[in-house]
């Protein structure tokens, strides 16, 4: 049984690319994702979010790499005020289109930095955004504000490639949390941890699996994937799942740092 290897095809775009992330906001205009799953609870994502909204009561806040900004709009009904950051245009848009009066929206990429003043905000949180974000906010958040964020695991979805081998690709090691540990030494923070949340995320049918496979690429992809492997896939979904669904891992990591 081989499943096909999705990154042969000419359209494969390398997922979190600038291209990529160019073409999911022509193709949804929202960062929103596309399968059906279940979390077991807590999980990195409440525990973030949480987090998030004890840290910013009445406070300016900056959000980098807001998306399409729900969490942004969220977050301004507890925060003085908020702007979010992202590099993806279409994503931009969506927020300016439904924003309130304390929340605004910034089209701009953290590698060249965070066009701000100094010390202008009182803390900031990065969900699932850019690392490089990182060096550049101990100039725009001020002394003793706090700097929260969240990034996937390297664990999460390692039983996919053993379930559905050549469909996902295999990693080794911990290319994440080098890159976060890398990033947080060169910001000099006063203090800066980095805890591991790991539970379950249960998907609810083999059709789910494609589409977290094929998030962010063109439907052609999926479609032909759908047509080549559903039958094997779904094969081995169902010798798997349980009740719930097919467990897979879902792992975050969640940084706290002061500035």
């Amino acid at each position: 049984m081989t499943l096909h290897n999705p990154t042969t095809f000419s359209n494969w775009l390398a997922p979190h690319s600038l291209e990529w992330y160019e073409q999911l906001g022509i193709l949804q205009q929202r960062y929103e994702y596309s399968w059906a799953s279940s979390l077991t609870e807590p999980n990195g994502e409440s525990i973030f979010d949480e987090l998030v909204a004890q840290s910013i009561v009445d406070k300016k806040v900056l959000d980098v790499g807001c998306g399409h900004g729900e969490f942004t709009l969220k977050c301004s009904l507890l925060a003085k005020e908020i702007i979010g950051f992202d590099v993806t245009n279409h994503f931009i848009q969506t927020g300016l289109n439904n924003t309130r009066p304390n929340a605004s929206f910034i089209v701009g990429n953290t590698k060249d930095g965070l066009p701000f003043q100094t010390n202008e905000f009182d803390c900031a949180y990065i969900k699932k955004g850019p690392t490089s974000a990182y060096p550049s906010l101990k100039n725009v958040v001020k002394q003793g504000g706090s700097v929260i964020g969240l990034h996937p695991g390297d664990a999460s979805g390692k039983e996919l490639p053993l379930l559905f081998p050549n469909l996902f690709e295999l990693s080794t090691g911990t290319p994440i949390l080098d890159t976060i540990k890398e990033r947080l030494v060169s910001s000099d923070f006063s203090d800066a941890a980095i805890e591991t949340i790991n539970t379950i995320e249960y998907f609810e049918t083999p059709l789910d699996i494609l589409k977290l496979r094929c998030f962010g690429q063109q439907p052609s992809i999926y479609e032909s994937l759908k047509e080549k492997n559903l039958y094997e896939i779904t094969t081995i979904f169902e010798q798997h799942a349980t009740e719930n669904g097919l467990p897979i891992t879902f792992s975050r990591y969640i940084v706290k740092a002061i500035i």
